[in-house]
């Protein structure tokens, strides 16, 4: 099957005998002891088992797990390691998974915070009690490109696992499995579920690893799960996935195209310009750029904030992926030890027209 007929189809189980088009929720926490009986529905659940079964597909994975939210499915990872663990990880990772390594692992595991643009860096950094390389591309506000393909070279060399955060890219448009690593994390709440209702979150392994049924442990008995309405309109929202990411990444390719050129902006960062440091590495691994951007506003961080309260389509709020537009200036969110630069902007693109995304931001700029 090809991505589109997989996000239709590869996300329906029918079991009910009146054979219906949709596949029902089943909202019973437990299940008549029986050969084969899922017990109880924290262990699983009709439309978890459908939800994780369309994401091994969209991943080309060989098993996925579901979790409450993206910061689930990454603890999940971190609490999967032994203890003792040294993990690299990127210098611009996303704040939320970087407070996680900071405060709630802080005595339990080791992390170095490097460029991972910086391959020499990567290398420098390997310990002997090395277990883990996390990489996040594009990453998050910065839209920074890491080259998968070499990073996974150097994983190989150290006997290291590789996860991918393929946030922002979606299977869609990125398959970090394809390209050799290990596991791709996905905050399911941004673009695959699409409309900004739903929290979750999710792990894809590329092979039914000791490492994974670690994992699976972790998902089974800590229980961080989605409920079987999450995960039916999470399933749902993936059936018209491939169509709204070409949507995102249409509309997000004109307003930064229209923001390069603006006097007022002091640089915009998106892997679909060429402009972009890493733009040649993108291209290589991404079939397309997806739908968030940032850019940086001349006159400062006041300036900014100005821009923000003059526009009328794009929402001043947290998180992206949803079909409508959002903008937010990141550092003011992170607090104070925020690394993004304080006139920064992070732009969800939605799905609204793009001459009036473009029109918005005209007239936001005029000041």
């Amino acid at each position: 099957m090809k991505i589109e007929t997989i996000a239709i189809h590869a996300g329906t189980i029918i079991t009910d005998s009146n054979r219906p088009v949709i596949q029902p929720v089943t909202l019973s926490t437990t299940f008549e002891h029986h050969e084969g009986s899922l017990i109880y529905t924290r262990a699983n659940n009709p439309n978890r088992m459908a939800l994780e079964h369309v994401l091994t597909q969209l991943e080309y994975g060989a098993d996925a797990a579901a979790f409450s939210s993206g910061n689930a499915a990454s603890m999940a990872v971190y609490q999967a390691l032994p203890a003792g663990s040294h993990i690299i990880a990127p210098d611009d990772m996303y704040h939320g998974i970087r407070k996680q390594l900071l405060e709630i692992f802080k005595g339990t595991h080791e992390t170095s915070f490097v460029d991972m643009a910086d391959l020499g860096a990567v290398k420098a950094a390997v310990k002997e009690n090395t277990k883990l390389i996390w990489v996040e591309t594009p990453s998050n506000p910065l839209l920074k490109i890491s080259d998968i393909r070499s990073l996974i070279k150097i994983a190989k060399t150290y006997g290291l696992l590789l996860v991918c955060d393929n946030t922002f890219a979606t299977p869609m448009f990125q398959n970090p499995l394809n390209l050799g690593a290990d596991l791709v994390m996905h905050s399911t709440t941004k673009f695959l579920g699409g409309h900004s209702d739903i929290l979750g979150g999710a792990l894809v392994t590329r092979e039914k690893s000791e490492f994974w049924e670690k994992i699976r442990l972790v998902q089974h008995v800590g229980g961080a799960v989605p409920s079987p309405f999450d995960c039916y309109l999470l399933a749902r929202s993936i059936k018209t996935l491939p169509y709204r990411m070409k949507g995102h990444h249409e509309n997000a390719m004109k307003l930064a195209a229209f923001l390069t050129s603006h006097p007022r902006v002091e640089e915009v960062f998106y892997p679909g310009l060429i402009s972009h440091p890493n733009h040649e590495i993108a291209s290589s691994q991404m079939r397309g750029f997806s739908g968030v951007l940032s850019l940086t506003i001349k006159d400062g961080p006041e300036k900014a904030d100005e821009v923000i309260s003059k526009l009328k389509y794009f929402t001043n709020a947290t998180s992206l992926g949803g079909v409508e537009s959002l903008i937010e200036r990141r550092a003011a969110v992170e607090g104070p030890d925020s690394k993004t630069p304080a006139n920064l902007l992070r732009v969800s693109v939605g799905l609204e027209n793009p001459e009036d995304l473009i029109e918005d931001f005209k007239e936001a700029l005029e000041y």
